[in-house]
């Protein structure tokens, strides 16, 4: 199936602007528009198929079709671009879609009234900040859970994807799990702690936590082999390599002797990969970015405020391995 037609191609195809096009789809009778021009319109809609997004209509009605990005971290160019790019992919795609543009604020917030409403984006943002959005009553949705429930945002199951990982180190006989990461104060790092241990007091096997907030990964992993864990945990992706390499230089193999389970993608750029495919969790960063607008433009135009979590696609990798027999006891 070919891509959806927008209302940018309608106006490329006939040459006139995106907003001569809402205008002939709306029958606005706000703006003349020349007879021809109208017929070239409708003649271009007729001949793709094109279909109104109802969304969109119903955005029509109460907007100007402007909707707001703020970023309270830098995201392009930056040691974050890699990780921020999907949710901007997502959130340009449906915009089009929707027939709305897109303004970028760096300044500063309290700018965003000039959006019809605000996606905001930022792994830690302050709960008074939050506050004074909600307590602001202009539209705006969070990519990424936020610990209020007057919040409205499109986040990541983090929990359930930790949980099911947990879950899958257990039945492969791993009894000794820890997690090695700050586990917050970031709610994407509070959900990661949570699953895990959740999971692990299910299961009724131990779990410790290593926080690592002042001691690098050469001091951690001595401390946990002591401890006897056989399955590592790892909350910033990008360590992976330094992890593996670490554990090798204790004579340990990766996952011959310890397995190694990853929470996510890299969030800063130029990590170095690990030298095979490490076992870890997907996250719906493209979909997340596209959900926000969707829940946006509700919200423009007098729908629910809406808190979603969107599942997390588990990669099986190769660095979970079955625990040996001396390791089960």
């Amino acid at each position: 199936m070919g891509r959806r037609v927008t209302q940018r191609d309608i106006a490329r195809m006939t040459g006139v602007s995106q907003a001569t096009v809402s205008l002939v789809l709306n029958d606005s009778g706000a703006v003349r528009i020349a007879q021809e021009t109208r017929q070239r319109v409708l003649d271009a809609i007729r001949a793709t198929g094109y279909v109104a997004d109802v969304v969109g209509r119903r955005l029509a009605d109460r907007s100007n079709r402007i909707l707001g990005v703020f970023t309270y971290e830098p995201v392009f160019p930056s040691a974050t671009a890699d990780f921020y790019h999907p949710f901007l992919v997502g959130i340009e795609q449906r915009a089009e879609q929707l027939g709305c543009d897109l303004l970028l604020f760096t300044s500063g917030p309290h700018r965003m009234r000039l959006a019809d409403g605000c996606i905001v984006l930022g792994r830690s943002i302050g709960r008074d900040e939050l506050a004074r959005l909600v307590a602001e009553h202009h539209p705006f949705v969070s990519v990424g859970r936020r610990d209020a429930t007057d919040v409205p945002y499109v986040g990541a199951d983090y929990g359930a994807a930790t949980a099911a990982l947990v879950a899958a180190a257990v039945a492969l006989g791993h009894r000794r799990l820890a997690y090695v990461g700050t586990g917050g104060p970031a709610e994407s790092h509070l959900d990661r702690l949570r699953g895990f241990a959740d999971a692990c007091l299910a299961a009724g096997v131990s779990a410790t936590h290593e926080p690592r907030r002042d001691d690098a990964l050469a001091g951690v992993v001595p401390r946990l082999l002591a401890a006897g864990v056989t399955a590592l945990f790892l909350e910033e992706p990008a360590d992976a390599a330094d992890l593996v390499a670490v554990l090798r230089g204790h004579g340990r193999d990766v996952p011959g002797d310890v397995s190694v389970v990853v929470l996510g993608e890299p969030t800063r750029a130029g990590a170095t990969p690990p030298p095979f495919d490490v076992t870890r969790f997907r996250t719906p960063r493209r979909e997340m970015g596209w959900r926000a607008v969707d829940h946006l433009t509700e919200l423009v135009g007098g729908g629910p405020a809406r808190q979603t979590l969107l599942p997390c696609e588990l990669v099986p990798g190769e660095t979970l391995r079955t625990a040996s027999s001396k390791e089960r006891t």
